[in-house]
């Protein structure tokens, strides 16, 4: 069987695990109380509040993109307003079912991929930004090099283009997407899958079919 490469920062026993991002935490000053409701989009976000004192925050529901992302809010004993389906773009018409005077606090990256932040802004919804932490591309992923006939998963954007630093997606490998903002940033010629659900297991479950 062809050798199964996952890039992401967890982790699965059916494949060769690939950490693709090495994350540095950020502390800003945050004055919860400010706020309605938090915006989660990722489990590092969460990772990111165990900086703070657990009360400042743990009274504000959080909208999550994801479902991975709504557990690990769970887990600091959080509140879960609604969980969207894994896509920034699903957040925007969630937002916008509520008043403008409502105030969000969107706990991000340094960089992301989604724009639908901007998009509500534009429509002159409440949003405050503050970036809570960094990544960048791990000394793993940058020397790893896999075999031509393998199965590459990638789970975001950033996975895609730290592996493309040091490697080309051979046209004899099988290439899967955990959803299309990072099928977005494969290289024109790709032929790829894209998983039915935004999870790993989705991933393999699919490997299997294929």
């Amino acid at each position: 069987m062809n050798k199964i490469y996952l890039f992401s920062i967890s982790s699965h026993p059916e494949a060769i695990s690939v950490n693709s991002l090495e994350v540095k935490l950020l502390k800003p000053a945050i004055d919860f109380s400010n706020y309605d409701y938090l915006i989660i989009t990722s489990k590092q976000t969460s990772l990111a509040l165990k900086q703070y004192d657990t009360k400042d925050y743990i009274g504000k529901k959080a909208l999550c993109v994801s479902v991975k992302s709504a557990e690990a809010f769970e887990e600091l004993g959080g509140n879960v307003l609604k969980v969207g389906n894994g896509y920034g773009d699903e957040l925007s018409s969630i937002i916008k079912k509520y008043p403008k005077s409502t105030k969000w606090l969107y706990l991000r990256a340094k960089v992301i991929a989604n724009e639908f932040v901007k998009e509500a802004k534009k429509e002159n919804y409440n949003i405050e930004e503050v970036i809570v932490y960094e990544s960048g591309c791990s000394k793993e992923i940058l020397e790893t090099k896999v075999e031509d006939e393998s199965i590459l998963i990638f789970t975001s954007p950033s996975s895609v283009e730290c592996f493309l630093k040091n490697n080309v997606i051979s046209d004899k490998s099988k290439v899967i997407v955990i959803g299309k903002t990072t099928a977005k940033v494969l290289p024109k010629n790709v032929e790829y899958y894209i998983s039915k659900d935004r999870t790993i297991d989705s991933c393999i479950e699919l490997v299997k079919n294929i």
